[in-house]
């Protein structure tokens, strides 16, 4: 009988991106001959230097033909030739906007020998989940600005949610806490919160929290409810990360939030993340920038690439494999010096051997 075979669009992107994509590749690859199944990778070279060359970003033919794989694996974009905002635009938001990957999935977990900011804090204490909501909210661009240039100028951006895009993502994030709580009892011990601004914005927040209430009295009725202001939340990440299980929240603040997950976590070294559509083609990267000034060195850290790698294998259903890149991250870390560029004691491709060899 054949094995099954999961084909991946590979997009190495800009800078580093490349160098961590392939490391992630690399373990993934040791997982599939391990657990059973195959991977195909497709490269694909969007990204600053095809835009430098063509002017082109990502073409509606692209995001057409994305649809045929079961999964997208990024690098990083981003380039200093690049004026900010046309390839997160061109090529990030539209694919995310395109295939309808309304969830950004964003663990912030401290792995073993790698140092937080947080005074007295551990590994036991920095491991839990943002949902942040990835195709609504301000980031539709609804708005506009007039009398642009003179004193007088007004600018507006709009939050705009309906029922059903806020809907769906408390499921995500209510399915996900059941699944957790069903694999630790120490995950079942804390709630699931909501996070959001309504005492302020009054609107869009008490949408979300009649959702988030209505949704888990109907629906998941043995789940634990918290909520936090958006402000309250991030002092809590600093002060008791170890109250937080599963996080769930609007599109603006989840961008924020997460930037302060990956500090705590011990940095965008280690932060990956997936853009998902549950239905659909998701699409996995990890949380740092393509750092250009360490091009071709050999001496980016790729743990957030093969994390975000190992995502991917879990929501493709290869849960055991995926389980496995973990634990082999998780025996990785402790060897390496530290978590920053050039510092590791390891170069970039030795780390990903150190992972792929774990397995």
């Amino acid at each position: 009988m054949s094995k099954k075979t999961y084909k991946i669009a590979l997009i190495g992107g800009d800078g580093t991106g490349p160098e961590v994509a392939a490391e992630g590749v690399k373990v993934v690859q040791a997982a599939a001959a391990k657990f059973g199944f195959q991977l195909e990778f497709t490269p694909y070279d969007f990204g600053a230097e095809r835009y430098l060359r063509t002017g082109e970003t990502l073409p509606d033919s692209a995001v057409e033909e994305m649809k045929k794989y079961h999964a997208i694996f990024l690098g990083a974009i981003g380039h200093p030739d690049v004026k900010p905002g046309i390839l997160e635009l061109g090529i990030l938001l539209k694919m995310r906007f395109a295939l309808d990957q309304y969830i950004n999935h964003r663990p912030v977990r401290l792995f073993p020998g790698v140092e937080t900011p947080l005074k007295g804090k551990g590994p036991e204490d920095i491991d839990f989940v943002v949902v942040r909501e990835n195709s609504g909210g301000i980031y539709t661009g609804l708005g506009g600005a007039t009398r642009v240039g003179t004193s007088e100028e007004i600018a507006t951006q709009l939050m705009v949610y309906d029922r059903r895009t806020v809907d769906r993502c408390l499921r995500y994030a209510f399915e996900l806490k059941r699944r957790r709580n069903a694999a630790s009892a120490k995950y079942a011990a804390k709630p699931i919160t909501l996070v959001h601004k309504r005492n302020v914005l009054t609107h869009c927040g008490d949408l979300w929290f009649r959702a988030f209430e209505e949704m888990g009295a109907a629906e998941f009725p043995e789940l634990k409810r918290d909520y936090n202001h958006v402000d309250a939340a991030n002092m809590w990440f600093v002060k008791n990360p170890e109250w937080f299980d599963v996080v769930v929240t609007e599109n603006l603040f989840g961008d924020i939030i997460t930037d302060l997950g990956a500090m705590i976590q011990g940095g965008l070294g280690v932060a990956a993340g997936g853009n998902i559509n549950p239905t659909g083609i998701s699409m996995f990267e990890p949380m740092g920038g393509s750092a250009p000034k360490y091009t071709g060195l050999n001496v980016i850290n790729p743990i957030a690439a093969i994390g975000a790698a190992g995502m991917m294998l879990d929501t493709l259903g290869e849960r055991a494999a995926a389980a496995a890149v973990e634990t082999a991250i998780l025996t990785t870390t402790p060897k390496m010096k530290s978590q920053a560029a050039g510092k590791m004691g390891f170069t970039t491709t030795q780390v990903g051997d150190l992972v792929a060899s774990a397995l």
